[in-house]
């Protein structure tokens, strides 16, 4: 069986005032999470608001029980970056 992990994290960026800050933010985020975690990553909406980014995370076992934990740590990696504040967080496993 194949099970499919996504986290989707919506952050604040604090101290951004412009799109190309924003764009300098998200991907030193997306690259010490694809660094430390076997996941691929993107920024996946919000892309046109300054202060604001969504970002998605994928990750591929053949058990929830792998995932589960690996996605909670990325999850805690991320509430933890001095540049964004987590404002809401959402997992979802996809059984093939």
């Amino acid at each position: 069986m194949v099970v499919i992990g996504v986290l989707q994290v919506d952050l604040y960026l604090h101290g951004v005032l412009s799109l190309k800050q924003k764009r300098g933010v998200v991907q030193r985020i997306l690259a010490r999470c694809r660094n430390r975690f076997p996941v691929s990553a993107a920024e996946v909406g919000d892309q046109d608001l300054w202060q604001s980014a969504r970002l998605g995370f994928v990750m591929v076992s053949s058990s929830e029980q792998v995932l589960a934990p690996v996605l909670q740590r990325l999850e805690d990696e991320i509430d933890g970056c001095a540049d964004a504040e987590l404002a809401g967080c959402q997992v979802e496993y996809i059984h093939y």
